[in-house]
């Protein structure tokens, strides 16, 4: 008994005496308290412009394609700006339904600044009837204003953007862009 009693309190010495004696853990696997979750907040929303794809065709991994950034526009409560072109979005369709992406690109913030972006994905079954897909974005921002997106955890949805009318064959209007919303994690 007097190993637990030790523990807490080195450990309440690291943390500045903020754990006491009296913290009760709940049983492995039980639902943490509601004021304990991870809560998403939304933090802006980036629409970016896309080229045709470029299709490699099928590898040893898949059908492999990349499709060019060129450009957009970024708004929200805690980042506003632009999406500079010339990025790129890496999509490999595997058998069986499942692919991947990665985009790769960089964001100009209203006052100049420059942020990285890297956006990953494993999917499966996403089409184009609207359903969303989630992604893993992290970013890399000078310090200063916009050091919390390099030291946040983000998670974002993105949505097809179909802008134009139909092809003259019947047949969806090409890509024009996606919309992404990006949520930190709390």
């Amino acid at each position: 008994m007097l190993k637990p009693i030790i523990f807490t309190m080195i450990l309440a010495a690291v943390c500045g005496g903020s754990v006491s004696a009296q913290t009760v853990a709940k049983k492995l696997g039980e639902m943490p308290d509601a004021d304990k979750l991870p809560r998403a907040e939304f933090v802006f929303e980036e629409r970016v412009t896309l080229s045709t794809a470029v299709v490699q065709g099928k590898t040893a991994l898949g059908g492999r394609q990349y499709i060019p950034i060129t450009g957009g526009t970024v708004a929200g409560p805690k980042l506003k700006g632009r999406v500079i072109p010339g990025g790129w979005d890496y999509q490999l369709q595997m058998p069986g339904g499942c692919g991947t992406l990665s985009a790769d690109y960089f964001l100009e913030a209203e006052d100049g600044t420059i942020i990285h972006v890297l956006n990953e994905a494993f999917n499966c079954g996403v089409g184009s009837n609207g359903e969303r897909s989630y992604t893993r974005p992290r970013f890399e921002a000078p310090e200063g204003a916009y050091g919390w997106l390099t030291r946040g955890v983000f998670v974002s949805t993105i949505e097809l953007d179909n802008a134009g009318a139909p092809a003259a064959d019947g047949k969806p209007a090409p890509l024009a862009a996606i919309r992404i919303k990006f949520y930190q994690i709390k």
